[in-house]
C-alpha cells in the first residue's frame, strides 16, 4: 500500500533547496568532484589531494572569502600549476559568485595554447565547468578569448601581455597572471600594472600570480615572492620526525655520479637519509612554514622534488646532463666542474648556492627544474688576464692562430657589418661546450661593395688545417642582418640558407637564445620569406653565457674558451667590453642592459662572437648527444699517414703539419664521415 507525499512539504523542501545558501567556496574539494586525469597523466584517475597535499593551503589562500589580495606562487615547471590550481581557482570564483575574470599570458600564442589545450578540455569534461560555462562544443574558436557564463552574469577574458591594449577599459574580480617572469615590457606601458589595475575598483578582487623564475634581480615572480612572507613547506624526517624544507643545497650534496638514481636527501638533525621511497609519506604530512612573517601577502616556492609525478633520480640525471659529467668524469669521486661551496651544512642555510655553470641550458634547469632565479654573469673577466692566459702558455697548449683542434667540433663564423669594413670571428665549437676561437679577420670593404663580397666568398671557400693535417671549410657562417640589411640579404641568399643564416639581436631578456624570424622586408616594403635563414638573437642571454664561461680556467673544464696566439690587445678588449646593469625603466620595472664600460671601447668582438655561436647553435651544438660528437670526432680527429720527415720537421713541427699534404679519404665510405657531412641545422 502506498502513501502519497503532503503537497505542501514537497513544495517547502523546492523553496527550502533553492533559498539555501551555496556551500561555502573550497577549491580543493572542487578538484576532487571535477578533475579526473587521462590515461596519458603518470597519474591517471581522480584527483586525489593526498598524493598533492601541499595544495591544501594554496587552494584556501585563492579562495573567494580569504581575504588575501594577492598570492603568489613561484615553482618549477611541469607539477600542474595550471591543471591543479589556475583553472580551478577560476572554477570555483565562477561557480560561486556572478564573476568577471582576466587571465593574462605572455604572448597570444600562449594564450591560445591555453585555451585550445588545456581550458577547453577540462571545460568539456568537467561537470562543474559544464553547468557554468556549456560544454563548449561547437562554439566559434574566435570567441574563446572571451567566454560568458550560461546565465550571462559573468565571464572571463584571456588576454595577452604583448598586447596592452586588451589589458584596459575593463574591471575584474579576479585576475591572474600566468608565466608572469616572461611578461615584457612596452612602450606602451607594463602589462603587469595594467593586469593588476583591472582590480582596483573592487575591495574583495584577488590577484594571482603564477610563474616560474628567469633571471636574477629582473624575474617578476621573484621580486613578487621576496615581498611576499615567503612561505616553503616542511616535510617530516621518517627517521626522527624534525621537520625541513627540501632544499637543492641539501639534495646536491647527496648526489653520487656513479649513482645518480641513489641521490637523496639527509635530514639535518639526525643526518639518516631521506629516500624517494619516503617522499609520498612526508609530503601528505608537511607544513607551510612562513620565512618572511612580515610579507605584505602569501607566497609559496614549490619545486619539482616535492611533485608527484617525478622521482628524485630523473633530479639528479638532467643535473648530471647538464654539468656535463661526460662517461670520464662521471668515474671520478666529484665532478670538476662541482662548486666548493656545496660541501657547506645542508642545515646552515635555506637557499641554495648556484652551482658553478653557465648559458640556457643550465638555465632551463635551474629555472624549470628547481623553481630558482638564474643568475647570469654582469661582467666579463679582464681582457689582461685572458690575453696572457694565452700568450704565455708553454708550447703546445694553445693553438697557434688559424688552425683546428684535433678533436670533433663545429666550425662557425660571426660576421659583422660596419660602414667601412666587414669584421669575421672565426670559432670551432665542441663537446661539452667548449670553443676554440681560431681567428679574427678584419676586410677593409663595406658589404655592399664588390671585393667586400668577393673576400667573404673566398672565406666560405677557404679551407682551415687541424693540428693533424686534414683540412675543413666552414660548416656554417652568421651575419649580422641589423644594418645594411639589403645589401647583406642580396650576399646571403646567393648561399644556401643551410651555410649561411642572417641573425639580428632582439630586445627581449628572457626567451631562447634564437628563434626564427617569420618575416623581413624588401624595399617596396612588401614582406619576403626567411626561407629558414633569418633569426632573432638573445644577445643578452648569450653575453652572459659567454662571460661566465670565459671565467673557466682549467682547458677540460665544462664551458672552456680557448684562444689562437697572437690575437692582440684590441681582440680581447673588444671581447670584454661591456657590462651587465640592471636600472628601473620609465614605468618602475627592473630591467638589465648591457653598456660598454668605456665610451671609446669597441664590442664588435663581443658581436661576432655571438653571432659564430648562433652558427653553431644552428648546426645542433647544444644538442648533439655524446654519440653524435664521437662520429664527428672520428672523422674530424683523425690522423693522417705521417709524411717522410726531413731535418726541419724537429724543429719545427707546425710549420710540417701545415706543409703535409692533404690525405686522401674516402669520406663517403665512412659512415661517421657520412654523419658528420649529414648534419642539418637544427629548427
Amino acid at each position: 500500500m502506498g502513501f502519497l507525499a503532503s503537497v505542501e512539504a514537497v513544495v517547502a523542501r523546492a523553496i527550502a533547496q533553492s533559498i539555501a545558501p551555496p556551500p561555502p567556496p573550497d577549491i580543493t574539494r572542487w578538484c576532487e568532484e571535477n578533475i579526473v586525469f587521462d590515461a596519458r597523466s603518470p597519474m591517471p584517475g581522480p584527483f586525489d589531494i593526498s598524493r598533492f597535499a601541499f595544495l591544501r593551503e594554496i587552494h584556501d589562500v585563492l579562495s573567494p572569502e580569504h581575504p588575501a589580495r594577492e598570492v603568489t606562487i613561484r615553482g618549477s615547471a611541469q607539477w600542474g600549476k595550471t591543471v591543479s590550481i589556475i583553472q580551478p581557482t577560476l572554477a570555483e570564483w565562477h561557480e560561486y559568485t556572478p564573476l568577471d575574470s582576466l587571465i593574462v599570458h605572455p604572448t597570444g600564442s600562449a594564450a591560445s595554447e591555453w585555451v585550445n589545450n588545456k581550458w577547453m578540455p577540462m571545460r568539456r569534461q568537467a561537470p562543474g565547468l559544464i553547468r557554468v560555462f556549456g560544454s563548449g562544443r561547437g562554439e566559434n574558436r574566435d570567441n574563446t578569448f572571451n567566454q560568458e557564463t550560461l546565465d550571462r552574469n559573468g565571464s572571463i577574458k584571456v588576454a595577452s601581455a604583448g598586447s596592452p591594449a586588451d589589458l584596459t577599459g575593463t574591471s575584474r574580480r579576479l585576475v591572474i597572471l600566468d608565466d608572469l617572469s616572461k611578461f615584457e615590457t612596452s612602450e606602451k606601458g607594463d602589462p603587469e600594472k595594467l593586469a593588476e589595475s583591472r582590480a582596483s575598483g573592487y575591495e574583495d578582487a584577488k590577484i594571482l600570480r603564477v610563474s616560474t623564475a628567469m633571471i636574477k634581480g629582473t624575474c617578476r615572480i621573484t621580486l613578487s615572492y621576496e615581498r611576499s612572507d615567503q612561505r616553503l613547506y616542511y616535510v617530516p624526517c621518517p627517521h626522527c620526525g624534525h621537520g625541513q624544507p627540501l632544499t637543492w643545497e641539501n639534495f646536491r650534496e647527496n648526489i653520487d655520479p656513479e649513482r645518480l638514481h641513489a641521490a637523496h636527501f639527509t635530514c639535518i638533525s639526525c643526518g639518516c637519509e631521506i629516500r624517494h621511497g619516503d617522499k609520498e609519506r612526508i609530503v601528505r604530512l608537511g607544513r607551510w612554514v612562513k620565512h618572511n612573517p612580515n610579507g605584505d601577502h602569501p607566497g609559496f616556492h614549490l619545486w619539482r622534488a616535492y611533485a608527484p609525478q617525478r622521482d628524485w633520480g630523473s633530479i639528479a640525471v638532467e643535473y648530471a646532463q647538464v654539468m656535463g659529467w661526460s662517461r670520464i668524469s662521471a668515474r671520478t669521486d666529484r665532478p670538476a666542474t662541482e662548486d666548493p661551496d656545496a660541501s657547506a651544512s645542508p642545515g646552515k642555510k635555506l637557499k641554495a648556492t648556484q652551482p658553478v655553470v653557465s648559458s640556457t641550458v643550465e638555465q632551463v634547469f635551474w629555472n624549470d627544474v628547481l623553481g630558482l632565479p638564474y643568475e647570469q654573469a654582469t661582467d666579463a673577466p679582464d681582457w689582461e688576464i685572458l690575453r696572457d692566459r694565452t700568450e704565455n702558455a708553454a708550447p703546445g697548449e694553445v693553438l697557434e692562430r688559424g688552425f683546428l683542434p684535433a678533436t670533433g667540433f663545429i666550425f662557425s663564423a660571426g660576421v659583422d657589418c660596419q660602414e667601412d669594413r666587414i669584421e669575421v670571428h672565426l670559432v670551432a665549437f665542441g663537446a661539452n661546450r667548449r670553443r676554440w676561437v681560431i681567428d679574427y679577420k678584419v676586410i677593409p670593404h663595406h658589404i655592399g661593395d664588390e671585393e667586400g663580397r668577393t673576400q667573404l666568398n673566398a672565406l666560405l671557400k677557404q679551407e682551415w688545417r687541424t693540428e693533424f693535417g686534414l683540412t675543413f671549410a666552414l660548416d656554417i657562417l652568421a651575419i649580422d642582418g641589423g644594418a645594411y640589411t639589403d645589401d647583406v640579404w642580396s650576399w646571403a641568399k646567393t648561399h644556401s640558407w643551410n651555410r649561411v643564416i642572417i641573425v639580428k639581436g632582439g630586445s627581449k631578456q628572457n626567451g631562447p637564445l634564437m628563434e626564427l624570424q617569420k618575416f623581413e622586408r624588401r624595399k617596396d616594403g612588401k614582406a619576403k620569406r626567411s626561407q629558414k635563414r633569418a633569426f632573432i638573437l638573445n644577445v643578452s642571454s648569450l653575453k652572459a653565457g659567454l662571460y661566465q664561461h670565459l671565467e673557466k680556467e682549467m682547458p677540460d673544464e665544462r664551458g672552456y674558451t680557448q684562444f689562437a696566439r697572437d690575437l692582440g690587445d684590441e681582440f680581447y678588449r673588444m671581447l670584454t667590453a661591456e657590462t651587465r646593469v640592471l636600472r628601473r625603466n620609465v614605468v618602475g620595472v627592473m630591467t638589465s642592459r648591457w653598456e660598454l664600460v668605456e665610451p671609446t671601447r669597441r664590442n664588435e668582438a663581443l658581436d661576432t662572437m655571438n653571432y659564430a655561436e648562433a652558427g653553431a647553435l644552428r648546426k645542433g651544438w647544444a644538442s648533439m648527444t655524446d654519440d653524435q660528437w664521437d662520429a664527428l670526432a672520428a672523422e674530424r680527429g683523425a690522423v693522417p699517414d705521417t709524411p717522410q720527415g726531413d731535418l726541419f720537421d724537429a724543429e719545427l713541427p707546425m710549420a710540417a703539419a701545415s706543409a703535409a699534404p692533404k690525405p686522401k679519404q674516402n669520406r663517403a665510405a665512412d659512415p661517421a664521415a657520412r654523419l658528420a657531412k649529414a648534419l642539418r641545422p637544427h629548427d
